[in-house]
């Protein structure tokens, strides 16, 4: 049988203004009884503390202050977090885990728009529309079609795919109705579990030799900062791209300006490392690359996904269910 748990908000009013509407806070008020008033957005105020001592649920969003053990101290019949966004690493200390509190994250529902814009870039690049556009703009004249360089096109191209993150398996999973062939390179993913997902494994230096794509999904981790370095750069075909959506710390920026500069290869960069590069930064000149604002992730009316699936699964935990998607302790390390 259903119960109403106690439940409260935690992240910032700005976070909570766009991802959680009239719809979503009804959808919400179905199936938990929320505190009133405005969202904690700090633990140690008085009334933070007095909204904590009674909350079973927290249900987090951007701007989350650090759930620690003085915070938890002051929620003692705290037992599940529901996160409305993606990775929790940034909020959540270990000591949740220790205690058995139960957590839940929308990184699935906010995989869908980045493995979109992954899609679109991959096809896009791969007809190489951005400098034909640019280049029609300029000769305000059709090129001669007959004339197009077998280069062009998406039909038989390979596409590599690094990591099988819930947004690497997403990409994949999009690409199966195109005639093109998938790369994977996931140290944590056997071949048997590459081929179901309809990818051939491969080693990483052979996943940027042989793509005429290459797709970054990988976590920044201690292992992976700058993994994408001059070397595997270097090794890519002439005119292949590097598609990057995870962090930008995974890709050595510089090696990856001087491949760029040179006309060796190309880049769609919806993260970078900073977020936003120095002004001067020789990236922002390259003519073939594409810099977005972090866009990729869910946004607008993407909103309505996280918040849905954020009370979806506050439902199923409030019946007994237990959590469709639940963030385990010892899948942290590897995680975003």
């Amino acid at each position: 049988m259903t119960r109403r748990p106690k439940a409260a908000l935690a992240m910032s009013p700005e976070a909570a203004g766009a991802v959680l509407d009239g719809r979503a806070m009804a959808a919400l008020d179905k199936v938990c009884d929320l505190a009133p008033g405005p969202v904690l957005d700090d633990f140690s105020d008085p009334r933070a503390r007095s909204v904590l001592a009674d909350a079973e649920v927290l249900v987090t969003g951007w701007g989350c202050p650090r759930l620690d053990e003085d915070a938890l101290a002051a929620a003692p019949r705290l037992r599940a977090v529901v996160h409305t966004a993606g990775s929790v690493r940034g909020h959540l200390a270990p000591a949740c885990w220790d205690r058995g509190i139960a957590v839940s994250s929308a990184a699935a529902a906010n995989a869908v728009p980045v493995a979109e814009y992954t899609l679109a870039m991959i096809l896009l690049t791969g007809k190489r529309v951005l400098e034909r556009a640019r280049d029609y703009r300029a000769r305000r004249r059709r090129e001669d079609m007959l004339r197009t360089p077998r280069a062009v096109g998406n039909h038989e191209r390979t596409v590599g795919v690094l990591s099988a993150s819930l947004v690497g398996r997403r990409v994949i999973e999009l690409l199966r109705p195109h005639d093109l062939r998938v790369l994977l390179h996931d140290p944590y993913v056997t071949d048997e579990e590459a081929a179901a997902l309809g990818a051939e494994p491969v080693a990483l230096d052979e996943l940027f030799a042989r793509s005429d794509t290459v797709s970054v999904h990988a976590p920044l981790l201690p292992s992976t900062r700058n993994l994408v370095g001059r070397e595997l750069i270097a090794s890519m075909r002439p005119g292949a791209v590097l598609i990057n959506t995870a962090r930008g710390a995974v890709v050595d920026q510089d090696a990856l300006a001087g491949a760029a500069r040179s006309g060796q290869v190309r880049a769609v960069l919806d993260v970078t490392d900073p977020e936003v590069l120095p002004a001067d930064h020789p990236l922002w000149d390259c003519e073939d690359v594409l810099i977005t604002p972090h866009l990729a992730g869910s946004q607008g009316n993407e909103w309505t996904r996280l918040a849905e699936h954020a009370a979806a699964e506050l439902a199923r935990w409030a019946s007994g269910a237990g959590f469709a998607h639940p963030v385990h302790r010892e899948h942290l390390e590897r995680s975003a």
